[in-house]
């Protein structure tokens, strides 16, 4: 199979579309790319001006009409393995991965497509597998209050962030005081920033950001697990490319979750 044409990564930001039955899975030697993407480039990205034009019943077709939007955001989705992992677990919750590299994006994409292809609707009357998991190309930290309107989401993922280790990078990094401002606008209370990387330097950088944030409280994975999110908490340490990657090397996770919380406002 021939490696893919980057301008056939356009079609990630659309709809995956219907693909014939038994569809093969893609696979990724044939979308290489580059480990990490600089946000700060001028990327030819296509994104909405505001969320009111955010089409989502093209993303997720089988959910059409229901006024339903994402609730779960990965940001820097990777392959999407986060994605796949919570789809089946929580089928009636739209799912977005946001993922800035082309081919990555175009992988999630095509991914999808033969999902929503291969796998077998349990029951008519309900959308089918992998019909709530969809994908945009879209630099995070830039735009993401162009995708997503105020309290609409319930979780954030940022696993295994790019950890941008040379000092004058720090300000590259997906936590920041003033990219948090924005996750609070668009996680409503009680929603949950789930973080996790391999790297104690990173680990420590967002937990601190994130304990300064008068909007962020630290919730335990104890306590997760007792509210009955421990399937996401699992998925969060094992499901993606590079978590797995870090179990072969025999090396460790550092986990931090923190919930949105509601400060009265003092009139």
């Amino acid at each position: 199979m021939p490696k893919r044409k980057r301008g056939a990564a356009k079609s990630a930001e659309t709809e995956p579309q219907a693909a014939p039955k038994h569809t093969v899975l893609p696979q990724k030697r044939h979308y290489r790319q580059r480990a990490h993407a600089n946000p700060f480039s001028d990327h030819a990205l296509v994104y909405p001006a505001s969320p009111e034009e955010m089409d989502w019943d093209v993303h997720y077709p089988a959910f059409a009409g229901s006024g339903k939007a994402p609730e779960f955001a990965d940001v820097g989705c990777g392959f999407g393995g986060l994605l796949i992992a919570l789809s089946p677990l929580f089928p009636d919750t739209l799912m977005l991965g946001m993922e800035i590299r082309v081919q990555v994006s175009q992988y999630v994409h095509d991914r999808v497509v033969a999902l929503r292809a291969t796998a077998e609707a349990q029951d008519n009357s309900q959308p089918g597998p992998y019909q709530n998991v969809s994908v945009v190309r879209a630099n995070s930290m830039k735009f993401m209050p162009n995708y997503f309107r105020k309290h609409s989401l319930s979780a954030l993922f940022f696993l295994f962030p790019d950890p941008h280790f040379k000092s004058r990078k720090h300000k590259a990094r997906i936590i920041s005081p003033t990219l948090l401002a924005e996750y609070a606008y668009v996680l409503k209370p009680g929603g949950i920033v789930y973080t996790i990387t391999d790297v104690k330097d990173l680990h420590e950088w967002m937990k601190t950001h994130l304990e300064s944030f008068p909007l962020f409280e630290p919730v335990s994975e104890e306590d997760l697990r007792a509210e009955g999110k421990g399937p996401i908490v699992d998925a969060v340490y094992t499901s993606t490319e590079e978590g797995k990657k870090v179990e072969r090397n025999q090396g460790e996770k550092w986990l931090a979750c923190f919930k949105r919380i509601e400060v009265p406002r003092v009139l």
